[in-house]
C-alpha cells in the first residue's frame, strides 16, 4: 500500500509519517527532507531555495522524480509532501491531509526550531504565499482544495500517538485495489 501525508508546515505531517511507517514497517521518503538536501547543497535555506523555485521549476521536477521512483517502485511505502497528494494521487491507495490552526503550527515550528513565536508565524506565512503561488503556477493546483484526500485530521488537539491510532483505524476499515500502479511520467506535466 502507498500512502500520501500532506499538510502544511508544523501540521505535524512528518512526525506522523514516520511513526505510521514504523508501525506499518513501511518505508518512508519526505519530501522535505529532499528539498533541504537541495537548499543545503546550493548553500541556501528553505525560504530562498522557495524563491528560485518561484521560477525554476527543475527544483520541484527533482523532488518530484525522486518520489515518482520510489512510489512506482515500492509496495509498501508513505510519502510524506506538500502537494503529493494532488500529483501523484493516481499512483496511490490512500491520501491523507494534516492541518492545525496557524497559532498552533507556529508554536509548534517555534518550539522545534528554537525560534520567536513572531519568527515562526512569519515564515510560515511566507513559505505557504510561496507554496501557493508556486504549486498554482507550475502544477495548476489549488492547495485548499483538499477534496483529493481520503481523510483530513485537525491535529490541533490529538497527540501523535492517537493521530496514528486513527489512521490505522482508518486504514483497516477501507478495501484497497490490489491492481499493480500504472507508470507514467510525472515530467510530461
Amino acid at each position: 500500500m502507498i500512502i500520501i501525508i500532506s499538510g502544511p508546515p508544523g501540521s505535524g505531517k512528518t512526525s506522523v509519517a514516520i511513526k505510521l511507517a514504523n508501525e506499518l514497517s513501511y518505508k518512508f521518503i519526505s519530501a522535505g527532507k529532499i528539498f533541504r538536501d537541495i537548499a543545503q547543497s546550493m548553500g541556501l535555506d528553505i525560504i530562498n531555495l522557495n524563491r528560485v523555485a518561484e521560477s525554476n521549476f527543475d527544483i520541484d521536477k527533482m523532488v518530484d522524480k525522486k518520489i515518482h521512483e520510489y512510489v512506482l517502485r515500492e509496495r509498501n511505502l508513505i510519502v510524506e509532501s506538500h502537494i503529493a497528494g494532488w500529483i501523484f494521487r493516481e499512483y496511490t491507495d490512500v491520501a491523507i491531509y494534516l492541518w492545525a490552526p496557524l497559532k498552533i503550527r507556529a508554536n509548534r515550528i517555534a518550539i522545534r526550531d528554537k525560534i520567536s513565536y513572531v519568527e515562526a508565524v512569519s515564515q510560515i506565512i511566507r513559505r505557504e504565499y510561496m507554496h501557493y503561488k508556486r504549486f498554482n503556477k507550475f502544477y495548476g493546483i489549488d492547495i485548499n482544495d483538499l477534496s483529493v484526500f481520503d481523510l483530513v485530521i485537525n491535529t490541533s488537539n490529538i497527540d501523535i500517538n492517537n493521530i496514528v491510532k486513527l489512521i490505522l483505524d482508518y486504514l483497516s476499515s477501507v478495501s484497497h485495489n490490489s491492481q499493480p500502479l500504472k507508470e507514467k511520467n510525472i515530467n510530461d506535466k
